[in-house]
């Protein structure tokens, strides 16, 4: 009976919601970090990553010339960052698909060709300010110009049409409130927890193939090779297998998040996405949406979902599993009826705590969806943000540390453990962790009985 009443709610979308959970409870001991990483680095390598090895100084003759060719287009600011990043391991963490280091993806980045419309230097100094302050990124869009107007509508209008599953109407391609919580915050995971392979990744997707590619193990995704093969064709990822337990995949941007990063690259305000988030962002909408995002009106389709706007919870620990080639078990705590009202949990609170603190301190972030209840009791809102830490206070309470996409706030912010915990719904969490408490159905397990429902619906 429980897994019923709790589908229910795992095909709520998490998004941005109306009232962030900021404004009702947090510490905020310190003033507003500037905008620009004029401070220090803050990126870190997992200490559990046992295959990455910490080098702090330049090599040899290859690197040095690397090093030389980008810091020659970086101002002086810059420069002192990418020497911190050297300084403290993450310039050379090779802890990528492809074992290229941070250093080996900025040098592309500064010597190659960026796709039509982008800056080379742009995307060069938002990739190091990236890495080495995640919380710089945000889900806040841009606006349209009145000298881009005319062609967002035109290619808008395209884009309705060739989509398999259109949602959009021409006249929403102002956004005031983005549905990319889970892609941002996926986007702010592999930047703090796997620098390499976010600057690998920035550098693919704005080149001018606008693409990446990804191997993964199939045993990542399911219990069989057939089954993953289910979920990446469920999910129409383009794919490639050598073996009967590798698939090479390949991720790119919807066709509109081009259009959206030039804007950006022009006529970017404070406190709105970078042209590179703009392309991570729509990569990873595109992911979890079957490749039925739209930028323009950050709308998406799909089969899994009847929703526009955001992902599910399926959807989500779909993404976060191909992006970071890992088994993830979407745990989930609420329990909700069937008319989305939290009537109680899967465990008690001090178990959950259990379970956060032990991912923490694997080196793990922990991307979690939390809700927000009305006056009976009604999740009203859900919204996606990551746990990076924690801290004892005096009193043997923890205070959690996190980070929100969708605050405007360009730092961590603090929760009392009395206040977070309850609002949880679900977390991503490494299997082991969880295994002994719960008996957590694996995700792709409720993908297949939630695609064979809808095909009986269809039919």
């Amino acid at each position: 009976m429980v897994e019923k009443i709790n589908s229910v709610i795992r095909n709520f979308n998490y998004n941005t919601i109306i009232n962030p959970v900021r404004q009702n409870n947090y510490s905020d001991n310190n003033s507003s970090m500037p905008s620009t990483p004029s401070f220090t680095s803050s990126a870190s390598i997992p200490m559990s990553a046992s295959t990455v090895t910490l080098r702090t100084q330049l090599s040899n003759k290859d690197e040095k010339n690397k090093y030389k060719a980008v810091t020659s287009k970086l101002d002086r600011n810059t420069k002192k960052i990418v020497n911190l990043l050297l300084k403290n391991g993450v310039l050379l963490n090779n802890n990528s698909n492809d074992k290229s280091t941070v250093l080996d993806n900025l040098y592309k980045i500064a010597t190659e060709p960026r796709a039509k419309g982008l800056s080379s230097t742009g995307i060069l100094r938002d990739t190091i300010a990236t890495i080495s302050y995640p919380y710089l990124i945000t889900q806040q869009f841009g606006d349209i110009p009145v000298s881009y107007r005319q062609g967002v509508i035109e290619a808008n209008n395209a884009a309705k049409s060739s989509m398999k599953d259109p949602r959009q109407k021409t006249d929403e391609i102002d956004v005031d409130h983005s549905g990319t919580c889970v892609a941002a915050s996926t986007e702010f995971k592999l930047a703090k927890q796997m620098p390499a392979e976010f600057a690998r990744f920035a550098q693919e997707l704005s080149s001018r193939e606008l693409c990446t590619t990804k191997d993964i193990k199939l045993e990542n995704l399911a219990d069989n090779t057939l089954n993953g093969v289910w979920l990446l064709n469920a999910f129409e990822i383009p794919f490639e297998m050598s073996n009967y337990s590798d698939a090479k995949l390949k991720f790119a941007p919807d066709q509109n998040a081009i259009i959206r990063a030039q804007i950006q690259t022009t006529n970017k305000d404070p406190d709105e996405r970078t042209p590179l988030d703009v392309l991570m962002q729509s990569t990873f909408m595109q992911i979890g949406s079957q490749q039925c995002y739209n930028s323009i009106t950050d709308k998406r389709g799909g089969k899994f979902n009847q929703n526009d706007k955001g992902l599910i919870e399926f959807e989500k620990t779909f993404t976060e599993s191909v992006v970071f080639d890992k088994n993830i078990l979407s745990v989930t705590y609420q329990t909700v009826d069937e008319n989305a009202r939290l009537i109680g949990y899967e465990t008690d609170l001090g178990t959950m705590k259990k379970h956060l603190v032990s991912a923490l301190d694997m080196g793990e972030n922990i991307i979690i969806g939390y809700t927000q209840t009305n006056e009976n009791n009604v999740i009203v809102n859900g919204h996606e943000i990551t746990i990076v830490g924690y801290k004892k206070n005096p009193d043997g309470k923890l205070t959690f540390i996190c980070n929100d996409t969708d605050d405007n706030i360009s730092k961590p912010v603090e929760y009392s453990e009395d206040y977070l915990l309850p609002k949880i719904h679900h977390a991503a969490l490494p299997k082991e962790i969880v295994e002994n408490d719960m008996d957590i159905v694996p995700s792709w397990i409720e993908g297949v009985e939630m695609y064979k429902q809808l095909r009986k619906q269809a039919a």
